[in-house]
């Protein structure tokens, strides 16, 4: 193992880690039939009537989709998680998620008892259809329900309704799929205190195994930009939405759920795995429009539209699978470690950190956070292992403050 030293300014050497080799895949299929008023993800608009079955233009971008597959090269092992994420994985076809399964499965192979999971949208799939994906090996289903509220749907561009939802619900129940989530978003225009409680509560009454909870962001070039200014009504205040946030914790892990990141809850075993593999910054390949891969202590994404993604993987494929991209400077590697670490309850295990980075960026971290422990947003514990973490509630509350701390030391002191 050979460590190279880069040194910041006036602060110790920090280690360049060991690069590790990806396990997990993100596979980005960006169809939808529309687009939703928060969305500023890379997809295209399909249309009403789209489905993988009837539409040439979706198979094309499946077999671009695999011609980029098979033209990467293999860093690692077998995928120990897959995830289909979008735009709406669940408009495609059976026999064009198996096309993709065996293009993986060709290229780098898929261990067993790997998480495969799909993001799917109510009134987009049936019973049987999930049965069929189900069997192909999609063992995790990710359910963007956002609201139970018909009008709150309808505020936010959402094609799916109430009726949808409890289809969707009924049909993972009929196929006894037991590895579901289930999406909310909170701080959506008109939403009152009284809509998210009965949200929650009509949440915990379905029983998922996992719970994705998610404050809306109004994002550039959007609808909702261009209708709404933040903190101003008809959206809460960041009051109401603190309220939100506060009163989301206490309702889930009342109900029996384990608020083990800033924005998801799980049952005991049913932690998003590959989620994780972001979390812990871990090594990934990425695929499709607009996808990021993180590979060789390299992070970069593909074009944003599908003309331009398809022009890239004919360049992918000429240049064999390679891409010169220079390696994230160590300073950047360590503020993204600890940026993502940080989102989980356990936050980051200070052992590694000092193995990865070197024991001298640790008297430095206690330091820098030293203001938020004080406040009661940061803790250090000792045992099992020595580990800093955010609060909950008030660390997570007031992550974006410590991450801005963390940077001004090292985010933007990477080279």
């Amino acid at each position: 193992m050979t460590w190279h030293v880069a040194p910041l300014s006036d602060s110790p050497p920090i280690l360049c880690p060991p690069v590790d080799a990806p396990r997990s895949a993100y596979v980005h299929i960006p169809f939808c039939r529309r687009r939703c008023f928060y969305c500023d993800f890379p997809i295209a608009v399909a249309g009403d009537r789209a489905r993988g079955e009837t539409s040439p233009r979706i198979q094309h971008y499946v077999e671009t989709l695999c011609r980029e597959i098979a033209a990467t090269s293999v860093q690692g092992g077998s995928l120990e998680t897959v995830f289909f994420g979008g735009g709406t994985p669940s408009l495609l076809s059976v026999d064009q998620v198996e096309q993709i399964l065996t293009a993986l499965r060709d290229r780098f192979s898929i261990a067993d008892g790997a998480e495969i999971s799909m993001e799917m949208d109510p009134g987009t799939f049936t019973a049987d259809t999930l049965g069929a994906l189900h069997r192909l090996g999609i063992n995790r289903v990710s359910l963007g329900v956002q609201s139970f509220q018909d009008d709150l749907l309808a505020a936010c561009g959402r094609t799916h309704r109430r009726v949808d939802v409890e289809a969707a619900i009924a049909a993972i129940q009929q196929v006894g799929l037991k590895n579901w989530s289930l999406d909310l978003i909170s701080g959506l225009p008109h939403q009152t205190l009284a809509d998210w409680e009965a949200g929650l509560h009509q949440a915990i009454a379905a029983n998922p195994a996992h719970l994705s909870i998610y404050d809306l962001t109004i994002e550039p070039n959007t609808v909702f930009h261009r209708r709404y200014a933040p903190g101003d009504a008809p959206l809460p205040s960041d009051d109401h939405t603190t309220a939100m946030y506060r009163l989301a914790q206490h309702t889930l892990t009342a109900a029996g759920y384990d608020h083990y990141e800033i924005s998801n809850y799980a049952r005991s075993g049913y932690q998003c795995r590959h989620n994780r593999v972001y979390w812990q910054n871990r090594a990934y390949y990425g695929f499709g429009m607009g996808a990021t891969s993180y590979t060789q202590h390299q992070r970069f994404g593909r074009p944003r539209t599908t003309h331009d993604y398809e022009a890239w993987v004919a360049a992918h494929e000429q240049q064999g699978g390679h891409l010169a991209i220079a390696p994230t400077p160590p300073g950047e590697q360590l503020f993204d470690h600890l940026m993502v670490g940080l989102r989980l309850a356990e936050g980051v295990d200070l052992d590694r950190l000092a193995t990865q980075f070197g024991a001298a960026v640790i008297p430095i971290l206690r330091d820098r956070l030293q203001p938020f422990v004080e406040k009661g947003w940061v803790g250090f514990a000792e045992a099992p292992t020595p580990r800093v973490y955010l609060t909950d509630p008030e660390g997570f509350l007031f992550s974006n403050v410590v991450l801005i701390a963390l940077f001004e030391t090292w985010g933007d002191r990477g080279n």
